[in-house]
């Protein structure tokens, strides 16, 4: 099968589909890979680099975008509507529920398109948005403990604290992978550390993974309030797969916080779960609302490429050489692929996304 890469447009978006270890894989098992010229750089691959794996350098990107199976990271933009043709396969990050034009173009097309971030395996994980989930939850503190920073507008807390003084407080909404390792990160630093989440059995999990260092607390409304006001940094971390995230958070409990507190909502690119936030990006990932500055910057793990690229590829190699060996007929063949798809022959497919655009699904 022919493989095109093209480069990432996405605002500062540094990751590639592809690494030139993967190339290697798919070129041994006799599939031809076109990679967009520097498609690659951001993440420490120069086009030498896929060039001595066998893969192809392309100068454009419709070139890239004329294969037959598209490899990418994020969500086609609206720039890229043109590429998207019937007859071809798009593996990559959608996250439809937040994204009513891409859904649209995405059926009009007539591509087949399979979400990285709906397929699931036989015991309900999601292995292609976990590694990303990983970098994303300990991003959130890395970025919140950078906000808290006066100079960046924060209320110049450091979270860990000195002897004498009391650390920093951190609410974690959602007890799933970004939030599990947001605490990790959290704990790592000396901060307090609150979870709510509405899932007793992780609850009970985190409990034995933590012990007494993180307060685990069941997410109601009422909870979310009582506590708000104390917290120094809020990351929202709540996932419905395929689903908008729900909204926990409302205007009126952000104006109890203090000033100079600082939101990380890394549900964003579902939708978000914090009423105030709105999407961001790397060139102006924060905004002052009601006093709080809020960070919604969709494509997080952007920022450290080399590593999340390779994450990535660790994940989605098997799937990806499982596509360019059977077409579209590894849907059939792989049910965690069939969880993936999206969107196919016109028609949207995904349970969860047909349920936020019923009148897109007929």
């Amino acid at each position: 099968m022919k493989i095109g890469v093209p480069k990432e447009i996405k605002d500062q978006e540094f990751r590639v589909g592809l690494s030139p270890s993967s190339v290697q894989v798919l070129v041994n098992a006799g599939h031809q890979v076109f990679i967009e010229t520097n498609a690659g750089l951001g993440s420490g691959f120069t086009d030498g680099a896929y060039q001595q794996t066998g893969a192809t350098i392309v100068s454009s990107a419709a070139i890239a975008w004329e294969q037959e199976l598209i490899v990418k990271v994020k969500e086609p933009l609206p720039t890229e509507y043109p590429f998207l043709q019937a007859g071809k396969i798009l593996f990559t990050y959608l996250h439809l529920a937040a994204d009513r034009q891409l859904t649209a173009q995405l059926i009009q097309s007539g591509i087949t398109a399979i979400a990285y971030e709906t397929i699931t395996d036989g015991k309900g994980n999601l292995p292609l948005l976990a590694p990303m989930s990983v970098i994303a939850g300990r991003l959130a503190v890395q970025f919140g403990s950078r906000y808290l920073e006066k100079q960046q507008g924060g209320r110049g807390v450091l979270l860990g604290g000195v002897p004498g003084v009391a650390p920093g407080r951190v609410m974690i909404l959602g007890g799933g992978s970004v939030g599990t390792e947001a605490a990790k990160m959290a704990v790592g630093l000396g901060a307090q550390v609150q979870i709510l989440d509405i899932n007793v059995d992780r609850l009970s999990y985190l409990e034995t993974l933590f012990g007494s260092r993180v307060e685990l607390l069941y997410s109601t409304p009422s909870q979310i309030q009582q506590w708000l006001p104390f917290a120094d940094l809020v990351i929202g971390a709540v996932l419905l797969p395929g689903k908008r995230a729900p909204l926990l958070v409302s205007r009126e409990a952000i104006k109890t916080m203090k000033p100079g507190s600082v939101i990380i909502d890394v549900a964003v690119d579902q939708g978000g779960c914090i009423e105030t936030l709105r999407p961001t990006s790397h060139s102006q990932p924060t905004y002052v609302e009601e006093g709080v500055i809020h960070f919604g910057v969709p494509n997080m793990p952007g920022a450290v490429p080399w590593t999340a690229s390779q994450a990535l590829n660790n994940s989605t190699l098997p799937y990806t050489l499982q596509l360019a060996n059977q077409g579209i007929g590894a849907i059939k063949q792989n049910p965690a692929i069939a969880q993936g798809l999206n969107v196919a022959e016109r028609r949207l497919i995904h349970p969860a996304v047909r349920e936020v655009f019923p009148d897109l699904a007929d």
